[in-house]
């Protein structure tokens, strides 16, 4: 939900789709094996709708499976990590921290793609293992969330970044209280990143809409429609969700 906030500010005439896997969710702890086979029926589910591109809103899944599921599909597809990581590399920073789930930590895949362009930034890797129940289960401002972030912050601070990357779309929502520990203008949400640059790749592939009305939305979930109802709205209001079988 925070990549369509995003989103829907950049491109906001196009028609949207947008697919939750609240079935399977955290992904950040699951196997290679169990992500791609979410993410082949999530694909598939998408391509049975004709979409022209699919924008893999997941820090995970681009992390993991990317790579092995590119060239399987008639759409365009957008990893996330892959996208941002060269604006990223371009940022006036020496130290840039990462924050993400262990799925993604593991990979490298945010040190690799930044280092590509960019050899010389240090890249410095953290998990954050609990911070998507926090979010997932409205516990983000309890006692425990809190003490979580202090204690990141700290294990982070020791190599001194200049900024950190929120490396998972559900880190956001504790912006808060990352907030006390560094400036917000220090505090990446990839997100807007994402955005302009799936903007401009369709511009330059010529399938941005030639709409001059709002695009549609349309929500689908694996599971507990109205759990994510109220779990979206902080981000994005929505009004209708409809639960599909994965």
């Amino acid at each position: 939900m925070t990549i369509l906030s995003a989103f829907r500010k950049v491109l906001p005439n196009e028609d949207i789709i947008f697919f939750g896997d609240t079935k399977n969710m955290p992904y950040g702890e699951k196997s290679k094996e169990q992500l791609i086979e979410y993410s082949n029926k999530a694909f598939q589910f998408f391509e049975n709708r004709g979409v022209k591109a699919v924008v893999m809103a997941c820090n995970t899944t681009s992390a993991t499976v990317y790579e092995d599921l590119k060239d399987k599909y008639n759409f365009k597809l957008y990893p996330l990590i892959q996208s941002v990581s060269k604006i990223i590399s371009e940022l006036n920073a020496d130290t840039i921290g990462v924050f993400a789930t262990p799925a993604t930590i593991n990979s490298h895949a945010y040190k690799a793609n930044i280092n590509k362009y960019n050899p010389k930034m240090s890249v410095i890797e953290i998990s954050c293992p609990m911070w998507v129940k926090f979010v997932e289960d409205n516990l983000v401002n309890t006692e425990i969330a809190k003490v979580s972030v202090r204690e990141k912050m700290q294990e982070i601070s020791a190599y001194k970044p200049e900024k950190i990357v929120l490396g998972c779309t559900h880190y956001p929502y504790l912006t808060e209280e990352i907030s006390k520990y560094i400036s917000r203008e220090n505090i990446i949400n990839p997100a807007e990143y994402y955005a302009y640059f799936i903007k401009n790749d369709l511009s330059n592939l010529q399938l941005l809409s030639n709409k001059t009305e709002k695009g549609s939305d349309s929500f689908y979930v694996s599971s507990s429609p109205d759990k994510f109802i109220r779990a979206a709205s902080m981000f994005y209001n929505v009004e209708k969700c409809m639960l599909i079988e994965q």
